[in-house]
């Protein structure tokens, strides 16, 4: 069960040259958190620290919680994120306790299946203050198969279909939007209602 045999070190610049749009990706988070008042959040997956970097960048005083299952990669992310409260963990265990005015996740819940999705999303919607968001930046099945550019690999990586991905945020208790798409990746908005 190795997951990421990814090297942190090569890793940003092997994902920017397979993920064309990485960079545009990582600038939608943060757009999409704009606005909001962010005292703390959550960041699922944090990898090298990127997205969170760029989140920070728009909300400077939020305190920052990262998950990763790997060390290696949190090491990498240290340096970027050094107030951050970086934890080893799987987005399949329990998730660290909220309440977050924000949850973000970038190119990580495509590594589990619809299931692991559709509960991932209830327990997120569980660490959210009223009236948080959780923003979802993530391969996804296209409509058109050859809208399909990002590298996916058929042991880790079980990307879904955007529509269905819709439907459990909003079994979840989220009202969702995708609020940028290119080919297939896509940024979705997931806001938790204020009651």
């Amino acid at each position: 069960m190795e997951q990421f045999h990814f090297d942190p070190q090569t890793y940003l610049a092997m994902v920017s040259a397979e993920v064309p749009a990485y960079d545009q990706l990582q600038n939608e988070v943060a757009a999409a958190t704009a606005g909001m008042r962010v005292a703390r959040m959550l960041d699922l997956g944090v990898g090298t620290g990127e997205t969170s970097r760029r989140v920070l960048a728009v909300h400077p005083t939020a305190a920052v919680v990262a998950l990763d299952e790997s060390p290696a990669m949190l090491d990498c992310a240290q340096p970027h994120l050094p107030r951050a409260d970086l934890l080893v963990g799987r987005l399949e265990d329990p998730l660290p306790d909220g309440p977050f005015d924000l949850v973000i996740s970038a190119l990580a819940v495509h590594h589990l299946d619809a299931l692991g999705k559709a509960d991932l999303f209830g327990r997120i919607a569980a660490l959210l203050r009223p009236g948080g968001r959780f923003v979802l930046a993530d391969v996804i099945v296209p409509d058109d198969p050859r809208d399909a550019v990002t590298p996916v690999h058929d042991v880790h990586d079980k990307p879904s279909r955007l529509p269905d991905q819709l439907e459990w945020l909003q079994q979840a208790g989220f009202k969702a939007r995708t609020v940028w798409r290119d080919r297939d990746l896509a940024v979705v908005t997931a806001d938790r209602s204020h009651h």
